[in-house]
């Protein structure tokens, strides 16, 4: 009988899987089961991270908003901020809002506020 050989298919397989490991250290990179079960682990946190990135990224807007909006006096703060944009219709994110309040605080002193 005839001697055949394994296909190319799980060589291709394992290939594509080392070539997205190949930035991990020693064994990470190098052993086909660890690679595996690091390709897992990495795709779940940077599934988990994309999620907790967002929530980072709009708490330090609102951080920055709210620290800017404070230097103003004592009864402003970001929640009446953000009522008074909502009811004068201002339609601004939180993003924006923390750059012009970064960058140009005089424009920013400008937006509505109870009186």
């Amino acid at each position: 009988m005839t001697r055949i050989k394994r296909g190319y298919i799980a060589r291709r397989r394992r290939t594509k899987i080392r070539l997205f490991a190949s930035s991990f250290r020693e064994a990470h990179s190098r052993l086909t089961r660890m690679i595996t079960q690091q390709k897992i682990k990495a795709l779940v946190s940077a599934h988990r991270d994309r999620d907790r990135q967002k929530i980072t990224f709009r708490r330090l807007w609102i951080t920055r908003i709210n620290a800017v909006i404070r230097e103003r006096g004592v009864s402003h703060s970001y929640s009446k901020l953000i009522h008074d944009l909502y009811k004068s219709r201002v339609l601004l994110n939180r993003k924006i809002l923390a750059q012009i309040a970064i960058f140009n605080k005089k424009v920013f002193l400008l937006f509505p506020t109870r009186s």
